[in-house]
């Protein structure tokens, strides 16, 4: 028997690996999971391009809510929704919209502000990753704190990878992007020129070909770039190739909302070395030893500092290994998410 029906709206190429990323990742699995605990989930996606230049696509949004019947459940994706009230706001009013907000577009962009306000403010229920982005949404919008809830991602589950006695491989996993801080890495890994070490950044370089050409030649320009692979965007069994010859994962970005690839690493038993932004404390965990470092963001000099204790201190690798393995016996998976989110969308349609 059939859970219900949820409409699931979300940006085009949420399946392409070319252009992988949290939220699309976020997307796929959770449709997957309510699925499986008897949702009949009908995913639209709309073309546009997404989230960088949402207005191309708005009209595309708006055609596939304007085609959904009076009444109908529908979880939007909020990179689609978040600058749009012309749309969002007409279709709320038909429709029970629970919205996903992955990442305020207002963290970034205070002009970007007043139209999310309007966004979020006319949807039934919103839903975040993170208490952190819940946190940031009532105190930014004055938002009723019963209509916005935190659904965390859910993690595969992954084996765990063997790491080198010595901890020198470095890993990075996401777009190479300004905000995800590649540039940073670069900088406090030019402070690291007396140790061994290599870094591989797992990610597309063609979402932001102008600054994924600056950090190389920035890399370059600091005779780092022999030891810096930029190995493009991976999935399946190349993906995990990637975390299975890594010691470490690096997470520099200049915010996060949850992290999910700081999960995805646990699920691995990989330390994290991370700027504390965003949700990222969340992700690696609050109720155990801490399974790595964090560092202020943008901090170059800290950050060299903690990855030059992690090449050099045999005891804190050690430590830092059986804390990501505590970690990793704690996590959950996408059923509890998609939990959590069915229970959302049930009080949506009351």
């Amino acid at each position: 028997m059939s859970a219900g029906l949820l409409h699931v709206v979300v940006p085009q190429g949420v399946d392409d690996p070319q252009r992988a990323s949290g939220g699309n990742t976020y997307d796929r699995r959770l449709s997957s999971a309510l699925a499986q605990q008897g949702w009949e989930v009908a995913t639209k996606e709309v073309e546009g391009g997404w989230p960088w230049s949402p207005h191309l696509g708005s009209w595309g949004l708006e055609r596939a809510l304007r085609r959904l019947p009076e009444g109908s459940l529908v979880l939007v994706d909020g990179l689609l929704a978040s600058r749009l009230p012309e749309v969002m706001v007409p279709a709320s009013a038909r429709l029970r919209v629970v919205l996903l907000m992955h990442l305020p577009v207002g963290l970034g962009e205070a002009e970007a502000r007043p139209a999310e306000r309007r966004v979020v403010a006319c949807a039934a229920s919103v839903l975040t990753p993170s208490a952190w982005c819940r946190d940031w949404l009532l105190a930014e919008y004055d938002l009723d704190p019963a209509r916005v809830h935190v659904a965390r991602p859910g993690v595969e589950p992954a084996s765990v990878v063997p790491g080198s006695a010595d901890g020198t491989s470095l890993l990075t996993v996401g777009t190479v992007s300004a905000v995800k801080g590649h540039d940073h890495l670069v900088a406090a890994l030019a402070r690291l020129g007396d140790l061994r070490w290599t870094w591989t950044a797992v990610g597309s370089t063609s979402v932001e070909p102008a600054f994924a050409a600056a950090v190389r030649a920035t890399a370059a320009g600091l005779a780092i770039d022999d030891r810096c692979r930029f190995a493009g965007p991976l999935c399946g069994s190349a993906l995990e190739s990637a975390y299975a010859a890594a010691d470490v994962l690096v997470v520099p970005s200049r915010t996060e909302t949850y992290g999910m690839v700081v999960a995805e690493a646990l699920a691995r038993g990989l330390p994290v070395v991370a700027h504390d932004v965003g949700g990222v404390r969340e992700a690696l965990g609050e109720d155990g030893p801490l399974p790595g470092m964090l560092v202020r963001p943008g901090d170059h000099a800290g950050l060299a500092v903690a990855l030059r204790r992690w090449l050099g201190d045999d005891a804190v690798r050690e430590r830092l290994r059986a804390a990501a393995l505590q970690r990793r016996s704690r996590l959950t998976g996408w059923s509890a998410t998609a939990g959590l989110v069915a229970d959302v969308v049930r009080r949506a349609a009351a």
